[in-house]
């Protein structure tokens, strides 16, 4: 055996001996600062202690051993990493005592860096409200004004109104997380440069992955430099994630539309939200892709592509600018803007035939620049204009309208342009397909729409639109219906579309084709 391959075994052997040493230096078990982790001892003190220590230390692991730890606010700080161990439940507890006003988390963090909650074990929070009130708990993570922050590897069931709310939060990294829970999953709110990648979100009640704008620090902030990748966004039955089961039992959420559970940006948009991208996502049993501004945000540079949905409880893809103007953005605020949004490779299956993709400005205020590419829908199917023009209170089950609306014109769909953005708020569509209104500059290339069940509506509207370009669009049609309804459209322009013929129009105020 020679000298070198000897000085190289005892080089390897004193690393690895070292090692353990550093960890063991850098890591604070909160057992040893008195916590029980049996499910009934309240931890919240120990688990307090043990962040403390390390960040009088400089910095370090907070570890959770196996063992269920029935605790109220946990306050990270900056340099910390808590690792919860495979095994490891953190509980929320019932009293309301034990949470932090004003931030009612189960763990929170305001102004801090280089963070991190990683780890195979669960934070429950089955006690956390789905709003706050009484001081009780109601969400799981929220961190604010932070940066530097990974999230990984957990599993995190009922969060209560939000599971992870991310307030100017920059540089934040979430993987490889699963969250089931019983209103919004991930919140993304006036943040910048957000990587979330490989996630696992059933969200019934609400949101799965959304960006927001709300005005939480008092000001408005960009939400920008955004990637979401690798995602599933789900409406099962909540904690049928986790368990595996997947049921399918909740036919509503709260707002009386179907199950929600999407990726969405908006509703609150106070700032502004740009250069967003978001690819290889799964939306299963959920309501579709919605992008919002309604509250004076800017929404540009937005690219979607490889999305499949099945399932589908309303509007595959949902584009919406509206006045709200919901304080508080000043009085006199000018209307946002939504432009330059990109969505490619989407297959859909199984649509809710009342709502068809929606892409609409309001009056004065037009969407812009809108290309969509190789895009597959297919529609449920079985209405009629009929239906539309007359819009029994039954066939409208939002929140919003359960009253129904006033028998109508089948093509004349009505504004609601200050009022909460859904696909149901314009009740019953007269388009199966794509109701395209208020718009400018509109690609469809490669996109094909259809149904499982005659539908006897023209697969498109187009009302007050300016600049169309349909290039190898595809529709299913009955028969003696309209492919196509152009109303006050300028320059249109269709080139190898079924069934339609190759058409060029410079300005129309009324045409069926």
């Amino acid at each position: 055996m020679s000298k070198l391959f000897l000085l190289v075994c005892c080089a390897t052997l004193a690393l690895s001996l070292a090692a353990p040493l550093e960890t063991r230096a850098a890591s604070f078990d909160v057992k040893a600062f008195g916590a029980k982790a049996d499910g009934t001892t309240l931890d919240r003190d120990a688990i307090n202690k043990a962040i403390d220590a390390a960040s009088a230390a400089g910095g370090g692991t907070v570890y959770f051993p196996a063992g269920t730890y029935l605790t109220g606010s946990v306050r990270l700080r900056s340099n910390i990493t808590l690792r919860i161990s495979h095994g490891a439940v953190i509980e929320a507890s019932t009293d309301p005592a034990t949470y932090d006003p004003p931030q009612h988390a189960l763990i929170w963090g305001d102004g801090i860096e280089n963070v991190s909650i990683v780890g195979g074990g669960l934070i429950s929070g089955k006690a956390l409200v789905r709003a706050g009130g009484g001081g009780m708990g109601d969400k799981a993570i929220s961190l604010i004004r932070s940066r530097n922050v990974t999230l990984r590897d957990f599993s995190l069931l009922n969060g209560g109104s939000c599971a992870i709310l991310s307030t100017g939060v920059d540089n934040l990294s979430a993987d490889n997380l699963k969250i089931d829970t019983n209103r919004d999953g991930f919140d993304v709110d006036a943040c910048r440069n957000i990587r979330i990648s490989n996630l696992s979100v059933n969200a019934p009640n609400d949101d799965a992955i959304c960006m927001k704008n709300r005005g939480g620090l008092g000001f408005g902030r960009t939400v920008e430099n955004v990637t979401i990748t690798n995602v599933l966004v789900s409406g099962y039955d909540i904690g049928s994630l986790l368990d595996g089961t997947y049921k399918r039992t909740l036919t509503q959420a709260p707002d009386r539309d179907g199950p929600t559970g999407r990726i969405k940006i908006g509703t609150e948009s106070e700032g502004d939200f740009k250069n967003i991208t978001i690819s290889n996502a799964v939306f299963d049993r959920s309501r579709g892709l919605a992008l919002e501004t309604v509250d004076g945000g800017h929404m540009e540079d937005i690219a979607i592509s490889n999305v499949t949905m099945r399932d589908v409880s309303n509007s595959p893809i949902f584009i919406r600018l509206g006045s709200r103007m919901r304080a508080p953005a000043p009085e006199g605020t000018p209307i946002g803007t939504a432009r330059r949004v990109s969505i490619s490779n989407v297959v859909v299956y199984d649509a809710d035939p009342r709502y068809a993709s929606i892409i609409t400005g309001i009056p004065g205020h037009n969407v812009e620049d809108i290309k969509l590419n190789n895009i597959r829908i297919l529609y449920r199917g079985g209405m009629n204009l009929d239906q539309v023009a007359k819009q029994p209170a039954d066939m409208v089950s939002s929140f919003f309208f359960r009253g129904g609306v006033p028998p109508r014109e089948a093509f004349d769909t009505p504004e609601r342009e200050k009022e909460y953005p859904e696909p149901s708020m314009f009740g019953l569509l007269p388009a199966y397909g794509f109701f395209i209104r208020h718009a400018k500059s509109i690609e469809l290339n490669d996109v094909e729409v259809g149904f499982l069940q005659e539908d006897r509506r023209p697969a498109f509207v187009l009302d007050d639109v300016e600049g169309a370009d349909f290039q190898h669009v595809k529709a299913q049609k009955a028969n003696g219906v309209s492919t196509i309804v152009l109303k006050n459209v300028k320059d249109f322009t269709s080139h190898g579309c079924t069934p339609l013929p190759d058409t060029q129009i410079p300005a129309v105020e009324r045409r069926e084709m």
